[in-house]
């Protein structure tokens, strides 16, 4: 519950923040106010390209399909992406992320279809809700591009994969840890309003849901294009 509810309560809390802040404009900044306006909160959409994988499952943990091929692919989806930046100094900066996203995680090959899935179905599907949750270190270089400032920032942190009630197979929630790059610009209109875009890469274990019959332990990748607004102290 507190975890669902932090990206609302930080965006909340940065508003009434920003609206003191505001309301002191004729007053020099002091101490903390200087430290606020060294931070932004972004809210952004995101394209979700997932890869495909394919592996054999483990012989060690004793399924029936061990040593069987299986194909796994996340399907394309859109998400959102709520991220907040520290920028002490141009090369030196953190950024926390929140990602949302909801897809389905296909498994095909002769390790699904001689084991467990009808002959009419090729194919084993599982559709999750997937939250990140990934901090990194962020370079903001001094120099513009076009009129842009540029922004790299890489970090790691963890996603949760937890199937849905009706497509989730009944499957518990699976964590993986993630590590990222990102990439992109950003430019200020006015004093407290910006837009960014960038793009986002993910790397992690292609999910399991904890069965070992869908383990493969293949590395996965999800590409994100991204596009949104932040807001400034």
């Amino acid at each position: 519950m507190i975890r669902k509810a932090f990206p609302l309560l930080a965006a909340a809390l940065f508003a009434i923040t920003l609206g003191g802040a505001h309301a002191q404009t004729t007053a020099p900044p002091n101490a903390f106010e200087r430290k606020l306006e060294k931070l932004d909160f972004s809210v952004s959409g995101v394209g979700i390209y997932n890869n495909t994988v394919t592996g054999t499952v483990v012989t060690y943990l004793g399924a029936n399909n061990q040593g069987q091929s299986i194909t796994e692919r996340g399907s394309n989806t859109l998400g959102a992406l709520i991220a907040i930046h520290y920028i002490a100094k141009p090369y030196v900066g953190l950024e926390f992320n929140y990602g949302y996203a909801r897809y389905d995680d296909d498994f095909t090959g002769p390790g699904v279809a001689n084991y467990f899935v009808p002959p009419n179905s090729p194919e084993f599907q599982v559709q999750s809700k997937v939250d990140e949750y990934t901090f990194g270190y962020l370079i903001t270089p001094p120099h513009l591009v076009l009129g842009w400032q540029p922004f790299v920032s890489a970090g790691l942190g963890t996603q949760g994969f937890k199937p849905t009630p009706l497509g989730g197979q009944e499957l518990p929630e699976k964590a993986r840890m993630t590590y990222y790059y990102s990439l992109g610009l950003q430019k200020n209109y006015g004093q407290h309003l910006g837009l960014r875009v960038g793009f986002r890469e993910l790397f992690f274990l292609a999910p399991d849901f904890g069965q070992n019959y869908l383990t493969i332990l293949q590395h996965a990748t999800t590409m994100e294009p991204m596009a949104g607004f932040y807001l400034r102290y």
